[in-house]
């Protein structure tokens, strides 16, 4: 793109912030809109445990899940070092594995699991090692006094969302991105705020915000457990196979971790529930006992927006693109769908996803909601 347009990104979340970051450094002017300050307290993208498991999901998603997600793992790698560059911040992306255990009752599960992903034709022996105790306990001291067996996903981490958030709002000020807080309820054309005609091109991120307007999109919940717990001390990532969820654990500075299992189809954001309180915490004093006396900092939930086929989507208007759909997969497919979409708008020459996009002949009106939809 060799001229400079004036970008509206709506919704200052993950992909929100990502776009308008891309688009500053590629010399575009960029305002950006969200409902809530630019600290994004209370965000999917910030409260999330910003998992990157191309491995793991492989089990219950699309075989392009794994590829993307594993590309997008480079990328990040990329970007968080020009981040922690350019905004003197310290982004933690570990990419040291993650380990995988059960307990002995469970071990039945967990043979199963490490069966489907040796029969995956994405994975090799050199991405799924099976654990004996020793083996355990050289990756996870702490962990072989609680199990005795365990699995060893190579290409797998996380990233410190918190820390990234902060820097992505740094760069954005320093790039004199432009930042709006006020709601933008829909982007339907004739009903649109009249400052946003000005705008050369609008890109909605709302997420599961957008769902007035873009048909079939619907809420995953998500309840997740922050604690700090000093006692603590593990340096990836642990996953526990259970007969009724996958208990994740992911590691962040400072001895804080990020608890989950849950995926409810349910578009409900109220609290976390007693039951899911209960079952995450007693599972994760299963998995170490130093978590006893850790301090719990929040307990929250939010919905993760996803189509009928839990991938994302890139819709073509004139003058509108939205993207929108990641599911629980955020972190892991953000890069290659934002990729996907600078290639789109002519900034990137990068086309790593080409089938996530949907093109229109027609802005939408307010007779009519976004088709993000493939026949």
């Amino acid at each position: 793109m060799s001229v400079t347009q004036h970008f509206a990104i709506v919704g200052a979340g993950l992909v929100g912030r990502l776009m308008a970051w891309r688009l500053a450094e590629a010399g575009q002017q960029v305002t950006l809109f969200d409902k809530d300050p630019l600290e994004a307290s209370q965000s999917a993208g910030m409260i999330a445990a910003a998992m990157l498991a191309p491995a793991t999901e492989v089990i219950d998603a699309e075989p392009v899940v794994y590829h993307q997600g594993a590309a997008g793992i480079q990328i990040w790698r990329s970007w968080v070092d020009q981040l922690n560059a350019t905004t003197q911040t310290k982004i933690e992306l570990q990419y040291n594995g993650s380990v995988v255990v059960s307990h002995r009752q469970d071990s039945g599960d967990f043979q199963k699991l490490l069966a489907r992903l040796h029969a995956h034709d994405d994975l090799s022996t050199h991405n799924v090692v099976p654990l004996n105790q020793a083996q355990l306990c050289e990756l996870e001291p702490e962990l072989a006094d609680q199990f005795d067996r365990g699995c060893f996903l190579v290409d797998e981490g996380c990233i410190d969302n918190h820390a990234l958030y902060k820097a992505m709002a740094e760069r954005l000020r320093q790039l004199d991105v432009t930042i709006e807080q006020r709601e933008i309820p829909t982007l339907i054309t004739n009903t649109l705020p009249e400052e946003l005609a000005a705008f050369d091109q609008m890109i909605d991120c709302r997420g599961f915000g957008a769902r007035q307007d873009v048909r079939r999109l619907r809420g995953v919940r998500g309840e997740v457990i922050r604690v700090h717990a000093p006692e603590v001390h593990l340096s990836r990532p642990v996953r526990l196979v259970h007969p009724r969820y996958k208990l994740y654990i992911a590691p962040k500075p400072d001895h804080e971790y990020v608890i989950g299992a849950t995926q409810i189809e349910s578009e409900s954001e109220a609290s976390v529930t007693v039951r899911s309180s209960l079952e995450l915490l007693s599972a994760l004093y299963s998995v170490h006992r130093g978590f006893a006396e850790a301090h719990i900092l929040e307990q929250t939930a939010r919905c993760r927006p996803a189509f009928d086929d839990n991938l994302p989507r890139i819709d073509m208007h004139p003058r509108l693109m939205s993207i929108n759909g990641l599911y629980r997969h955020g972190y892991l497919l953000s890069p290659s769908v934002v990729e996907q979409a600078l290639s789109e708008l002519g900034v990137s020459s990068a086309n790593p996803w080409p089938d996530i996009v949907c093109r229109q002949q027609a802005t939408p009106s307010s007779s009519e909601t976004l088709q993000v939809l493939h026949d």
